[in-house]
């Protein structure tokens, strides 16, 4: 199983990036999608999710902001972010489980400038 994310760059705040994840080695319809990220200092948290169904869920943080989405057809996985805030800039994981393990993309990095 490979995830490769892209996508991220440096803006300014209120601007936005769309994060792409290329999934391979699973049958991506079949599977929940996680973007998570990581700042600084913090831990990994949990930024959106997308059942095989399209059901999404989201932080608090990035609600009506940040919108996911699924290519089941491209194996790929979205994340767009909009009207970003310096306090978004992290290193962002698109995330699945197989067989009860976690696999991660590399990480594709965010930053936002006040």
């Amino acid at each position: 199983v490979q995830l490769q994310a892209s996508g991220g760059g440096s803006v300014q705040a209120g601007g936005s990036l769309r994060l792409s994840c290329a999934v391979t080695g699973i049958m991506f319809r079949s599977y929940t999608m996680g973007w998570y990220r990581q700042a600084p200092g913090k831990q990994r948290e949990l930024v959106s999710s997308i059942s095989p169904g399209g059901s999404t869920d989201y932080a608090d943080a990035v609600k009506e902001r940040f919108t996911i989405s699924r290519d089941n057809f491209g194996d790929t996985v979205y994340l767009q972010m909009n009207s970003l805030k310096p306090e978004d800039a992290a290193v962002y994981y698109c995330n699945t489980q197989h067989r009860g393990r976690d696999y991660w993309g590399r990480g594709t990095l965010v930053t936002v400038s006040s």
